[in-house]
């Protein structure tokens, strides 16, 4: 039976890539990153340091909502964490067997050392060509939810993007040239989701919807001709690259929970007539 502010493996898979996961932080000891350096999907790293006063404040700050704290097997670790967040006023749970149990039931590890920018805060940086359409709205959304919730993406001109990765020591994606773009028929979300190591069914299928719309192949999957659409329409309804994003975040967690929930489910428009069919 669990316990009262535990959470279980399987409700947590079922809240990560969606708008409703809490804030996760993992807080394993040095040792057992080393041995296992992969992360749960959307986890944030913390070190011994953001125990300390100065830095737990900082870290409390930072916190809104829900969170989950993660440890090795779900012992003191986590739950002294946890405690200490419910002392400061926020809903904290923590991860019933840790990052063992998690790990044991098979589900997902993320590749956290391909982060390679971050700022003082702790977020990744990520700078792309303005004006997005598909992809540069796709991997925003996969990064959020999957990698890093609290990730900063800069759009600006083509020209530029080199030159402001190296002024920030931002990652430049979905540009030629660089790691994080397209590889042969494959297209920059799919790069992601190999580098990271987020083998998931459900992004498979989005990742198929994705690269027929972003290249011009609307027979890979029925819905990428759809995707082309809306995402033409969302890029001629904002002028702001930012809202434009925050728009698209509402679409690729429709699309995501689609793919991972209800495929097989179809519609039709029943009468509702006295006496008709069911």
């Amino acid at each position: 039976m669990s316990m009262p502010d535990a959470i279980t493996t399987d409700k947590l898979a079922k809240l990560i890539g969606t708008p409703r996961c809490p804030a996760l932080l993992d807080l394993r000891p040095l040792g057992d990153r080393l041995s296992e350096p992969r992360l749960i999907p959307a986890s944030r790293l913390l070190g011994e340091d953001d125990l300390e006063p100065a830095q737990f404040k900082r870290l409390t700050g930072s916190l809104s909502g829900p969170v989950v704290v993660i440890c090795s097997a779900g012992h003191r670790r986590s739950q002294g964490l946890a405690a200490k967040l419910r002392a400061e006023g926020l809903a904290t749970e923590y991860l019933e067997g840790g990052h063992a149990a998690w790990t044991a039931a098979g589900y997902p590890l993320f590749d956290a050392s391909k982060l390679t920018a971050r700022d003082a805060e702790g977020r990744s940086i990520w700078v792309t060509r303005s004006r997005p359409k598909i992809d540069r709205i796709a991997c925003p959304w996969l990064i959020r939810r999957f990698i890093d919730p609290r990730a900063v993406f800069l759009y600006v001109a083509p020209g530029e993007v080199e030159g402001v990765a190296e002024l920030f020591g931002a990652m430049p994606f979905d540009v030629e040239g660089v790691f994080w773009s397209h590889r042969g028929e494959l297209c920059s979300f799919d790069t992601m989701i190999a580098e990271f190591g987020l083998n998931l069914p459900a992004l498979d299928r989005l990742a198929a919807i994705v690269r027929g719309a972003d290249t011009a192949r609307p027979d890979l999957a029925p819905e990428a001709a759809g995707l082309l659409a809306i995402s033409l329409g969302l890029s001629r309804m904002y002028a702001d690259d930012l809202e434009q994003l925050e728009a698209g975040m509402g679409l690729y967690d429709a699309l995501y929970r689609w793919t991972r929930d209800a495929t097989n489910e179809t519609h039709n428009w029943p009468t509702n007539k006295p006496g008709g069919a069911p």
